[in-house]
């Protein structure tokens, strides 16, 4: 759980950061690309993942507008890549307005009772969820995988 805003936004940095690498790293031809059909491929990962903090930030009370429909997956990842910049940014811009003090006030979420801070905290587990997620496609796609985490097995050879 976040107490102090900077720590938040030390923390968002960091993983906005790697999730733009991992989205920056999928190509147009291979938006479709899912471990099996039905599942999700990797352009609605990287679109919900331009989307999801606008729902976090609501439960938060912050001011951040989606970047379009969940099913609207653009068929470009360059608008994909765009759309979570500005999410990203807006995310870092509306937790600046909040105090310390805020993080610590509790919120309702899905029926019960939780600090701000705590919500923050999942949208970014939440993001680093569906990056894992995305990091898989990519090497099932034949795509680079970037080194987010620490090196990936490539860049170690």
């Amino acid at each position: 759980m976040y107490r102090v805003v900077q720590d938040f936004i030390n923390d968002w940095d960091h993983a906005s950061s790697g999730t733009l690498q991992v989205i920056e790293a999928i190509t147009d031809e291979k938006l479709d690309q899912a471990i099996v059909e039905g599942h999700n491929t990797l352009g609605w990962l990287g679109w919900h993942l331009a989307n999801a903090p606008a729902f976090f930030g609501g439960e938060v009370g912050l001011s951040i507008t989606p970047a379009g429909g969940p099913q609207d997956v653009p068929s470009s990842i360059d608008e994909i890549v765009a759309a979570y910049k500005n999410t990203s940014e807006q995310v870092k811009q509306e937790v600046m307005k909040l105090t310390d003090e805020d993080l610590v006030e509790t919120v309702e979420s899905f029926g019960t009772q939780i600090p701000r801070g705590a919500l923050l905290l999942k949208m970014i587990d939440h993001q680093t969820h569906h990056r894992g997620q995305m990091t898989v496609l990519l090497r099932q796609a034949g795509l680079k995988v970037p080194g987010v985490m620490g090196p990936t097995k490539e860049q170690q050879a």
